[in-house]
């Protein structure tokens, strides 16, 4: 082999070459070529393009900027500008990482939590789901409910009972919270005032309810739940669509029975 052909194998690369460099298809380098984007320096004598090491380096910038979102003719426009620094350019590059990362970052996070509230959820099948729960979808409001209590042990204790229930435990809880539902409904019906003992005795037991399927509840825990009953629209609709007034008529019962149990 003479003298050229050993320089060319040693100073430029094959389009297969910096095709599998670059992680990208000949195809794209063909295109980046047809547009003058990344045009290679040399030729061989057959023809063929050769990639120089600059070539290469003009390569990883276009790759950098169309990572982040940039179309070919910005790319071209970027890096083609005469009067463009290159300490501003990399600077530029070194922001435009930055905010790439923070954004990853999050994107991570989001990832990262989804596998945990998978885990940690409802692990049941779509077909048991629609069984259990019909159309009242139970991680309706989990975004938001994580947002205000995620940090808390009882929402930590919460997550980790939901994880452990079976179809059979879903369909007993959606049985009982119905069936409370129903007599507290009819509770009102008959006139019975939140102070009575019939409705603390009916708020005493939704306090239990809490405490046996979802994390400890104590009386002065069960007085803020009742308080946001009514101050939450959506917590106020779900009760007062079993009975219009139920979400203050039971916020009441709460309060009183948590009164007369701390006297």
């Amino acid at each position: 082999m003479d003298g050229v052909g050993r320089r060319e194998r040693e100073l430029s690369y094959s389009v297969g070459q910096v095709a599998g460099f670059a992680g990208v298809t000949v195809r794209t380098l063909h295109h980046y070529d047809d547009i003058g984007l990344l045009t290679p320096s040399e030729r061989s004598r057959a023809g063929h393009r050769r990639y120089s090491d600059a070539d290469l380096d003009r390569l990883q910038r276009v790759l950098f900027y169309r990572e982040l979102g940039f179309p070919l003719d910005e790319v071209a426009a970027l890096l083609d500008d005469p009067d463009a620094d290159p300490r501003a350019r990399l600077r530029r590059q070194h922001e435009l990482l930055t905010a790439r990362i923070e954004k990853l970052r999050k994107m991570a996070a989001a990832v990262e939590q989804a596998m945990e509230a998978r885990r940690m959820g409802i692990d049941l099948t779509p077909e048991e789901r629609f069984e259990v729960f019909g159309d009242n979808d139970p991680e309706q409001y989990a975004e938001e409910t994580e947002d205000r209590w995620g940090g808390t042990e009882a929402y930590a204790e919460s997550q980790r009972r939901a994880a452990r229930r079976t179809k059979e435990d879903w369909q007993r809880l959606q049985a009982e919270t119905a069936d409370w539902s129903e007599r507290y409904a009819a509770l009102m019906a008959a006139g019975e005032p939140p102070a009575g003992e019939a409705a603390m005795a009916m708020a005493e037991e939704h306090r239990r309810h809490i405490s046996a399927w979802f994390y400890d509840c104590p009386h002065a825990m069960h007085r803020c739940l009742g308080e946001m009953y009514v101050a939450d629209e959506r917590f106020k609709a779900f009760y007062d669509a079993i009975r219009p007034g139920l979400a203050e008529h039971l916020k009441d019962a709460i309060t009183a029975n948590a009164d007369r149990r701390a006297g």
